[in-house]
């Protein structure tokens, strides 16, 4: 094994870390664990054919409320863990940002969608209109306006969709495996911004 594959397969087994440990925990209030969450965005992203960084972002987009210093549960309790941010930001080590930046946008997609698409609102979860309320609540229109002008607004707004989609305790979607080499693939050579797979 070279120094690059090793570094995609390392980067690969903590991602699963995070599945396999913090992400069986309760998902904030949802009928759903975290792993499974972000396991049913993942598929949402890839039944609607998703080009593999998006699926990525779908897969990844809540890895933030295990890699910021703000936890989920004090998100629950009133305080914004900006875990959208921090996930990007955890990410960007690895991930070029056509996966970081829809997940960092994730948290504003929601609240524009709130803001431009009154319907959307009656789809929230009693949870998430709780954390809405924590984010900013819905955007202005002169935020949402900004937002729509944002480079990676389609893919944030599209993710947001399958994120509120997946929190079904019945769902039967693919394991964390199913997408090793695809996110192998996107992991960026240390120290350039090309992906593993050239």
């Amino acid at each position: 094994m070279n120094a690059v594959t090793g570094q995609a397969e390392s980067v690969v087994a903590e991602l699963e870390r995070f599945f396999t440990e913090q992400g069986a925990g309760e998902y904030l209030g949802e009928p759903v664990t975290q792993a499974a969450h972000m396991l049913q965005a993942a598929a949402c992203a890839q039944a609607e054919g998703a080009g593999d960084a998006l699926v990525a972002a779908a897969l990844l987009h809540d890895v933030g409320h295990f890699t910021g210093t703000i936890s989920g549960a004090q998100l629950m309790e009133g305080t914004d863990n900006r875990h959208s941010h921090a996930g990007a930001d955890w990410l960007a080590t690895w991930f070029p940002e056509s996966v970081t930046e829809p997940v960092r946008l994730h948290v504003a997609a929601k609240r524009y969608l709130c803001a431009v698409e009154p319907s959307y609102f009656d789809r929230l979860s009693e949870a998430s209109v709780y954390t809405l309320n924590v984010q900013g609540g819905p955007m202005s229109a002169e935020e949402a306006a900004a937002f729509e002008a944002g480079p990676y607004a389609e893919q944030a707004v599209a993710l947001r969709r399958w994120d509120e989609a997946a929190k079904d305790p019945d769902a039967d979607v693919p394991e964390f495996a199913h997408y090793r080499g695809l996110l192998a693939a996107l992991v960026r050579r240390p120290g350039t911004g090309e992906s593993v797979s050239g």
